[in-house]
């Protein structure tokens, strides 16, 4: 299914989330706080959920149908730039956000016309690592050491919240600009499309030596391609990269 027009923003997209019920109270959190788009990764109990239904409290109906996808990847085709929530520390190198700190760098890239999306982890394991590589930056809620466990639909509460609090304050939206611009960030689209070329020929020129290690070493590619935020023209000017190292013509 193709990723929708992002036109609220940030979207909410719940990766394998477990139970219904969960799902319905994230949607209900977000529409509380006027937020709407919402996108599900693989639900473990299909869609749509009569529990998720019923614990929404009549939020998914005022809502716009949520997609479904098999990949994450493809529910952030259109995006610029993606958060992963997350309360465990990874190897990836990342900015790192509180819930207030993330919204207010939220609101200033919908004011420069940017597409963002948040990723939320299963209730038991959260995010993977592959998940957490297409990310831009990290969002984590200080909570108790001692305790720091938060159910789903708390979680998107609090930063739908956030959210919503810093709305009267955050900088009048522009529209989007047109791709010839060069400092018109690449869409998740499009730096997948650079990924997948690079590992192509990375595995054609027998870089990946041990196999072994290969999902590994695609990881910390992808990762640090990601942290670079890249604009259009400089994909653009990756590609020609690419191109006159192996001798072939631009995708």
């Amino acid at each position: 299914m193709t990723a929708h027009k992002n036109e609220i923003s940030p979207a909410i997209i719940l990766v394998n989330p477990q139970m219904g019920e969960n799902i319905g109270a994230a949607a209900r959190a977000m529409l509380n706080f006027g937020l709407t788009d919402l996108r599900l990764v693989n639900p473990r109990d299909g869609w749509p959920s009569a529990s998720a239904t019923a614990n929404a409290a009549g939020a998914l109906e005022k809502m716009p149908p949520v997609p479904v996808y098999t990949k994450t990847a493809t529910a952030l085709e259109e995006c610029h730039y993606i958060y992963a929530t997350t309360a465990r520390r990874r190897d990836m190198i990342k900015p790192v956000f509180t819930p207030s700190t993330a919204t207010e760098d939220m609101h200033e890239r919908r004011a420069a016309g940017q597409n963002i999306a948040v990723l939320f982890g299963a209730e038991r394991s959260g995010l993977d690592n592959d998940d957490i590589a297409l990310s831009h930056a990290i969002i984590t809620v200080p909570v108790n050491p001692d305790f720091s466990s938060l159910n789903l639909g708390q979680s998107v509460l609090l930063l739908a919240y956030e959210w919503h609090r810093q709305k009267e304050q955050a900088p009048v939206p522009q529209a989007i600009r047109e791709e010839s611009e060069k400092n018109t960030p690449v869409s998740h689209a499009h730096l997948l499309e650079l990924f997948e070329r690079l590992e192509t020929e990375l595995e054609a020129h027998h870089f990946f030596r041990t196999g072994g290690h290969k999902p590994i070493m695609i990881r910390n590619l992808r990762n640090l391609l990601t942290r670079a935020e890249m604009t259009d023209q400089e994909a653009r000017t990756f590609h020609g990269i690419i191109s006159a190292l192996t001798g072939k013509k631009t995708l």
